[in-house]
């Protein structure tokens, strides 16, 4: 049945404003019908009550790895299950990676994907990873992008002899992403680098969680942020540069928006509020748990994040969510480069972001919204479909009580895992209500996700950067030079 949102104040990335928010029956196209103030209520409507509540468009989170399997094992959060726990937190699309193993064509990796997405309970996207070079991925790529509506590759700059993307590779891809009008991301951390110091490190006994960020010091990211901003530069392609932690890569990024570049970055909730030390937890099963990869960072890193948020020089907020269980982080008991890396956080982002930036005064309503949703949509070309309130877009709405408080605990949360990095933290900032295309997910705390209900995400080239960056590459093409009257 259509859905009445009663006396809510509606924050969009753009404005604040009282309105009553009408959406359509799921099976009638679950979009948003009507926005103003005191609507008719039609019959057969359901009405949610937000008053003294904010209406807010649902959070994209465009950076998830559910169900990947990945050092030795498979995350423990598959795509029911994680887009589930995303609902109850507010966050109503997600784009997934889709990462083939060494050698393997892209798309059959993407097929693989789609099929287990299938169980999706929210909406979802893919970027697709390219972790080597030939014809075939030239090709597919192509395929990706015309038929199946890809438009962002990943390239990871980490993880040698396993998925790391070279500079060879870097330029293949990135040249071929400008000719298709997609958008390359990159993880960047010098994989070499880290490499050479995971050995040093455990031929002198380190073999324990402190070791992995011993192992990723902020230089090897710095490093490797600029090499690939650098390589972008030089082809004339935009770069999205995902969960950037550490005080170097923000300074890089910045550096390359003032000289004109077009990059983006991401941050992710964890890296701005938690703290390395957790590495050093005398517990091996806690500290293991906090193996991610870029690691937690010093405050020095963090206040830098927070400034890159507040400034405009990191746009956009993800999770990096890819979870595993302390029966699959001990696989690396014996030796930390063997710790499954990735941590959990879909269901956390939107109120650990809340509380410690619009609460804290480090974002304002609007500046949440526009981090945790449009922004992402702009980038990654869902937009106005997602990530707005306005009538026409799909009703991916949240309703946020900003007095509601409620402490994350692995006893509560709806994440499949055994352990959660806000554990024990008391957040103020709640979603009340997630609709997703108009359907009510999650209500007063009922969670109604349905399996298979999230539809997956077409997203054509986004023309407007592209069309940009062709301009700018022919004004830098040589002018002929006339030699026949040289000697």
């Amino acid at each position: 049945m259509p859905i009445l949102i009663r006396g809510g104040t509606v924050i969009d990335a753009d404005r604040t404003y009282r309105a009553d928010v009408l959406c359509a029956d799921p099976h009638a196209g679950g979009t948003i019908l009507a926005i103003g103030t005191d609507l008719d209520t039609p019959a057969d409507t359901q009405v949610v009550d937000a008053g003294g509540q904010y209406v807010m468009p649902g959070g994209i989170d465009p950076h998830t790895h559910m169900e990947l399997p990945f050092m030795g094992t498979t995350a423990s959060d598959d795509f029911y299950t994680g887009t589930a726990a995303g609902l109850s937190g507010g966050t109503t699309s997600i784009i997934d990676f889709v990462i083939p193993s060494p050698k393997q064509p892209l798309m059959s990796a993407f097929k693989d994907w789609r099929g287990w997405a299938e169980k999706a309970s929210a909406d979802y996207g893919f970027h697709v990873a390219v972790t080597w070079w030939d014809e075939s991925v030239h090709r597919d790529m192509g395929l990706l992008v015309h038929e199946h509506g890809v438009s962002s590759f990943k390239h990871f700059m980490a993880y040698k002899n396993a998925i790391m993307a070279d500079d060879e590779v870097l330029v293949n891809s990135f040249t071929r992403s400008l000719e298709l009008g997609a958008l390359p991301t990159v993880h960047a951390e010098n994989g070499e680098l880290v490499f050479q110091l995971q050995k040093q490190l455990l031929a002198k006994g380190f073999k324990g969680p402190e070791a992995h960020p011993l192992s990723r010091p902020p230089e090897v990211e710095g490093e490797a942020a600029n090499r690939a901003i650098r390589i972008a530069q030089v082809l004339g392609v935009p770069i999205y540069i995902v969960h950037v932690s550490a005080k170097d890569a923000v300074d890089v990024i910045a550096k390359a928006r003032n000289d004109g570049l077009r990059v983006f970055g991401e941050v992710l909730p964890g890296h701005l509020v938690i703290d390395e030390s957790v590495y050093r937890d005398p517990d091996w099963t806690r500290a293991a748990a906090h193996v991610m990869s870029p690691p937690f960072r010093t405050s020095e890193h963090r206040e830098a994040l927070w400034r890159g948020l507040q400034s405009g020089q990191l746009h956009t907020t993800a999770t990096d969510h890819c979870v595993f269980c302390a029966s699959q982080k001990a696989m690396g008991r014996e030796d930390f480069t063997k710790i499954p890396n990735g941590c959990g956080g879909v269901e956390d982002r939107m109120s650990v972001l809340w509380h410690h930036g619009v609460n804290m005064g480090r974002l304002t309503p609007n500046e949440f919204v526009r981090v945790t949703s449009t922004n992402a949509a702009q980038i990654f070309n869902l937009y106005p479909r997602k990530g707005a309130v306005q009538v026409g877009a799909d009703a991916d709405l949240v309703v946020w009580d900003p007095n509601a408080t409620r402490t994350i605990s692995v006893k509560t949360h709806h994440q499949k895992v055994d352990f959660n990095v806000f554990e024990g933290m008391t957040v103020q900032g709640v979603a009340m209500h997630t609709l997703t295309r108009g359907a009510l997910a999650w209500t007063d705390g009922d969670l109604r996700a349905v399996r298979g209900a999230g539809q997956y995400l077409k997203r054509p080239p986004n023309a407007s950067y592209f069309d940009a960056a062709r301009v700018a590459n022919k004004l830098k093409e040589p002018h002929p030079v006339d030699r026949s009257q040289a000697a």
